[in-house]
């Protein structure tokens, strides 16, 4: 094999790879036996239907991958045929290292080596069957910050550029480079260009091993037949293509190097799609002239695993077959393809000379030739906060949504509760307003979550494969959201604080504000916290929104906490609504100077209010001489330092009440890495 030498900077154009002339190809991933089991328990339709004592209901076990063996050569496109339910998505994913190795039985190897799944992940890519991508981004900017993750900052941008282009070209996209992706809302791509995107920014680092799970489902014939002619080209680049694929038309089926049918987890054929109708013919059931053999391999196999013997009498047929092939041949293929492989260590150095798997790796060994991440920790930080920043400027909706819930609520608690007085009816008041802006806050954050879960799937596709770390996402996650979670709270600030006649002046409407945004910040962390949790939109959404409703019942508002019982203090001091709601009400009445009952006042709200003014006077004298202390219609006898105890706020300052709510904040984003760290493997058990 004859490699084209460049000069150290060109290595990473990776826009063609010339390979000469090569007796072997440097790279065999071979599987053999893959065997996998998954324990089924039998439920009943009813959860707390009687079971008798006789029965027994127990897990079965169910055989996805029985004794699977085969390999994919570099230049070759693998594809993997069945009905559904055969197992191919299975079989894909445990290929890729999407199994569990304690659960997955057999060997995999690539060169004859067992690879390391931290190399897995650098050397590979996986295409999902969901085309997840941001929606207002176009099809060349999606290129773009899929290059800036995974090709390494020595790459020049100008460099990186001409990869993107080149890669448009590739994938057919140069019509479409400018169009948005789109979605339900938004028109944007074909479904065909959707998928070619999708393969694109996995392959902007040229990997070694492609795999894709049932790239053409779902497009018409066309398209279809379009995606499969890039995937070509790329293992004609020198990758190894392994998809599945459900039913493939006849042209497709001319682009397949090597094919493995399955059914019920089991090999009936492999090898070369030209050999299927020998095979059949052989089998005793030949192809029709003009018929697609996919169609008719899938056909003939329904019907077999429709008879008492199933499929067995195929499943033994192809092992016979295969073996007088291999006698014809010579002798067996594997073995002879292992002795031309390179070593692993020395494939991947070649492949990295030769301009594939961009990832800055000198070669030196395999297990550390790339590194596993592409980029430093902050350039990792500043692609996703403007990648964030982009779709979301280009969403305007979302937040004009927020911004007008806000202004609205905002509207109301002015116009209801529009400068009220220090008198008894007062201060109740300003602890309805108080409270009503505080859940108002965390109500308007869970609206965020269906946003958060759209990205978390994104986010889980392209970390499986060490686009760029965890930590990177959270903390530009976090900092993008400053700057809206700043405007609303100003929004809420100006419009209620000003009217409502709330106590302080200017430093009062700052801590005001700070209060506000450090609400606003503590519920946006617990919205992403719901998110990471709850994969499912609309049970996320619920459960958030009653976890608030409680922090609401139970913040102190509606029974103090001196009040509650004592197993719902727990619940009490973990509220987010508490935090804030006290730090606002010890900003409201901590004001020495204020009066909030006054002698006269003492009858308001009660059968007393309609005395007349001298027996209230008469009154306020007689319970003086019973308390042995002077009352008069002007006495003072609540404070706003009484009012906190009446509440129950005796315990934390008001900053300290803020500290605590930022805090909460921290916390509960701290809590969202460890659900990603830990909540997306995307590995089965």
């Amino acid at each position: 094999m004859e490699i084209e030498e460049l000069p150290c900077e060109e290595h990473h154009q990776i826009l063609d790879v010339h390979i000469a002339g090569s007796s072997y190809p440097p790279f065999v991933l071979s599987f053999k036996n893959l065997t996998y089991d998954v324990k089924v328990s039998t439920k009943s339709g009813f959860p707390f239907r009687w079971k008798k004592p006789n029965v027994s209901s127990g897990n079965t076990t169910k055989s996805l991958l029985r004794g699977i063996s085969g390999e994919a050569k570099e230049g070759e496109t693998m594809a993997i045929l069945g009905a559904s339910g055969s197992g191919k998505s299975t079989l894909i994913d445990a290929l890729a290292n999407r199994i569990s190795k304690q659960s997955l039985k057999g060997s995999i190897t690539l060169n004859g080596e067992v690879l390391d799944s931290d190399v897995l992940k650098v050397i590979s890519a996986y295409v999902m069957q969901d085309d997840l991508l941001f929606p207002m981004l176009t099809v060349e900017e999606t290129l773009m910050f899929s290059a800036e993750f995974r090709l390494p900052r020595s790459v020049s941008k100008s460099k990186k550029k001409a990869r993107v282009q080149g890669l448009i070209d590739q994938l057919g996209l140069r019509n479409a480079a400018k169009t948005v992706i789109g979605d339900e809302g938004h028109r944007g791509v074909s479904g065909g260009e959707r998928r070619r995107v999708s393969i694109g920014i996995d392959i902007i680092h040229d990997p070694i091993l492609l795999f894709l799970d049932e790239p053409t489902s779902g497009l018409d014939s066309t398209s279809a037949l379009m995606v499969v002619k890039v995937l070509q080209r790329i293992a004609e680049g020198g990758s190894i293509v392994i998809m599945s694929i459900h039913q493939p038309s006849s042209r497709i089926l001319g682009l397949i190097d090597r094919l493995i049918i399955l059914s019920q987890g089991r090999t009936l054929y492999s090898g070369s799609p030209s050999n299927l109708p020998q095979f059949f013919s052989d089998f005793g059931h030949p192809i029709p002239n003009n018929e697609n053999p996919s169609e008719f391999a899938l056909d003939l196999i329904r019907e077999l695993e429709g008879t008492s013997s199933g499929t067995q009498i195929l499943f033994e047929f192809n092992k016979t077959w295969k073996a007088s092939s291999m006698d014809d041949n010579g002798g067996d293929d594997t073995i002879s393809n292992r002795r031309c492989t390179l070593p692993l260590k020395d494939a991947i150095a070649k492949s990295i000379s030769r301009g594939k798997l961009v990832s800055g790796g000198n070669g030196a060994n395999h297990s550390s030739s790339v590194p596993s991440f592409a980029n430093p920790f902050y350039i990792e930080l500043m692609v996703l906060s403007k990648r964030l920043l982009t779709n979301s400027r280009r969403m305007p909706a979302k937040f004009a949504v927020r911004l007008g819930t806000i202004t609205v609520t905002g509207i109301v608690l002015a116009t209801m509760f529009w400068q009220l007085d220090d008198s008894p009816a007062g201060v109740q008041e300003r602890l309805g307003c108080i409270s009503i802006s505080i859940a108002t806050i965390f109500f308007n954050c869970i609206t965020e979550v269906p946003t958060f879960i759209q990205e978390r799937y994104i986010f889980m596709r392209e970390t499986a494969y060490n686009a760029y770390r965890r930590s990177s996402y959270v903390l530009a996650r976090s900092l993008t959201h400053i700057p809206l979670l700043f405007n609303l709270s100003v929004t809420l600030s100006l419009i209620t604080f000003w009217t409502v006649g709330l106590a302080g002046g200017v430093p009062g409407f700052l801590f005001f504000f700070v209060t506000i945004l450090a609400s606003f910040w503590a519920g946006s962390s617990f919205a992403a916290f719901i998110s990471g949790l709850i994969p499912d939109v609309f049970l996320a959404f619920v459960s958030g929104i009653a976890i608030v409703s409680y922090f609401l019942f139970l913040c102190g508002f509606l029974v103090a906490r001196d009040r509650l019982p004592k197993y719902w203090l727990w619940f009490h001091y973990i509220s987010l609504v508490k935090y804030p709601y006290e730090a606002i009400l010890q900003n409201e009445f901590l004001d020495p100077t204020k009066c909030f009952v006054l002698g006269v006042q003492l009858f308001d709200q009660s059968a007393l209010a309609t005395l007349p003014a001298p027996v209230k006077s008469e009154l306020l004298e007689s319970l003086g001489r019973v308390v042995g202390r002077n009352i008069t219609r002007s006495t003072c006898l609540t404070t706003g330092k009484d009012i906190l105890k009446q509440q129950g706020i005796v315990e934390l300052s008001k900053w300290k009440c803020v500290w605590v709510t930022v805090a909460w904040g921290f916390f509960f984003r701290i809590l969202f890495y460890l659900t990603l760290l830990f909540g997306s493997k995307n590995k089965r058990k």
